[in-house]
């Protein structure tokens, strides 16, 4: 038992770990696609965007070790049909179930280890994430000067250029530049340019060839005045120097990021449900208190008394119950409480709101801690018996029969997420819908394998259809 146990386990973890990488760079491939308008030609050192990328690999491995762990199994035990190693073993007298356990065992650690992970690690990894994708995407274009747009990276600088050849000169350039005296700008105009560093790397220096450069002179008062006297300078090289400190990447302060929901670990998530929960609450107090009193304040109150008054009836019409000369001021006075209950319910709507779609997100982010680790064994159940099944091992049939199945889950859980999140369904039942779903499917697999059924072998349905067109033909 021990010599199968390990040829299983060693069967299991050489193609998980290859799909595991495999996976991992699938998925970091999508996120440069995604993400490559705020990476690429923005100056970003080489270790910047490997931290980046690093940071996104443990984000990502929420969705590849599910995935890997479906395609690894079925692959396993594909191979083992494929190569009649599984038929040796139930020859044996070791059923499927027994020959699973071993893999169970690695699975139920390799859960636990998702749990923690989802738990500690990645609400670290998400902090490290969000905080300097939020630094590359608001670090401004250091070099990236496009022929026939005006480049406002500098600042008080705009840049134009005609055109752009491939060893960085320029040519047709104009630049205005708005420090000039009394905010009124210089423009300088030239036929090339070249940019390049200062020694000290502190400065941009724009080296300009053969132009022009115009200022008009400021007023006296400052106040612009288009008949002012204007300046016209030639000259056949000069070279304006830009501060480099504009286009230095600012490290934001992780902190400011560490409320959020998806950076917490499951105390975090339950204190921050339950300020959420208290803070909903206390304004649903204020807003009923603040009703009341409009109603309190009114004239409709005047001459309370704790005397009960038997309830005084009043027809549908309840203008004609009014005095004639109190008719305008109670109408008006009724106009003015709704006006001012109006007021307080749109001023509190969209906050309740933003606090009601905080709740239900808390209760989302906290079902997926265990919804990662419970996926894990969920597709277990489904990629094993599967392989047994379809008794084929090595990328192909296993692959697409992996991705249906991995879809099939991923599309679920993606519905019910955003139905959750919008309120339209249990954030709970929402997060654990795809397990609903899916937990009798991997039950009848498991089944048909066990008990050595053609589930999808093409050749079974062949013969059951000859001898359906026999039996019509007699």
């Amino acid at each position: 038992m021990k010599k199968i146990h390990l040829l299983i386990i060693k069967s299991f973890i050489r193609p998980f770990i290859a799909t595991f990488f495999v996976m991992m760079f699938i998925l970091l491939m999508f996120f440069l696609f995604k993400y490559v308008d705020d990476i690429i030609g923005k100056g970003f050192e080489w270790y910047t965007i490997l931290e980046l990328m690093y940071y996104q690999s443990m984000v990502q491995i929420s969705m590849a070790l599910p995935l890997s762990v479906l395609l690894s199994s079925i692959m396993t035990f594909g191979t083992l049909g494929e190569n009649y190693e599984l038929v040796a073993i139930k020859s044996a007298g070791i059923s499927l179930r027994k020959a699973m356990q071993p893999l169970l065992v690695l699975i139920l650690i390799l859960t636990a280890g998702s749990f923690v992970f989802s738990n500690y690690i990645l609400p670290k990894a998400n902090l490290k994430f969000y905080s300097l994708m939020f630094d590359v995407r608001n670090k401004k274009l250091a070099f990236l000067i496009k022929p026939g747009v005006f480049n406002n990276s500098i600042p008080d600088y705009s840049i134009r250029v005609d055109s752009k050849d491939e060893d960085g000169k320029m040519f047709g350039i104009m630049i205005y530049d708005h420090k000039g005296t009394n905010g009124i700008p210089k423009v300088i105009l030239a036929k090339e340019g070249e940019l390049n560093k200062s020694p000290d790397g502190k400065y941009l220096i724009f080296d300009l060839k053969n132009g022009v450069t115009y200022e008009e002179q400021a007023s006296s008062s400052g106040v612009y005045n288009p008949r002012q006297i204007m300046y016209r300078s030639r000259f056949k090289e000069t070279q304006p120097k830009f501060d480099m400190a504009s286009f230095d990447m600012q490290k934001t302060e992780e902190g400011n990021f560490g409320s959020n929901t998806v950076m917490l670990n499951l105390k975090g998530i339950e204190r921050k449900q339950d300020s959420l929960t208290k803070k909903m609450d206390t304004l649903n107090i204020n807003r009923a208190v603040t009703l009341g009193n409009n109603f309190k304040q009114s004239n409709i109150a005047l001459g309370y008394t704790k005397v009960k008054i038997a309830p005084k009836k009043i027809d549908k019409d309840i203008l004609k119950n009014i005095p004639n000369g109190f008719r305008l001021q109670s109408v008006q006075n009724a106009a003015n409480i709704v006006s001012t209950m109006k007021q307080g319910l749109d001023y509190g709507a969209p906050v309740q709101e933003d606090l009601k779609g905080e709740i239900i997100f808390t209760s989302v982010e906290y079902q997926r801690k265990f919804t990662l680790a419970a996926s894990c064994i969920l597709l277990f159940f489904i990629g094993a018996p599967l392989g047994a099944i379809i008794r084929k091992g090595g990328m192909g049939l296993p692959v697409v029969i992996a991705v249906i199945f991995f879809l099939i889950y991923h599309i679920i859980t993606t519905v019910a997420e955003k139905s959750a999140r919008e309120g339209n369904l249990n954030p709970v039942f929402g997060m654990w819908i795809a397990f609903i779903i899916l937990t009798p499917l991997a039950v009848f697999l498991t089944y048909k394998a066990t008990v050595d059924s053609a589930l999808f072998d093409v050749n079974y349905y062949k013969q059951f259809f000859i001898k359906l067109l026999r039996i019509k033909q007699k």
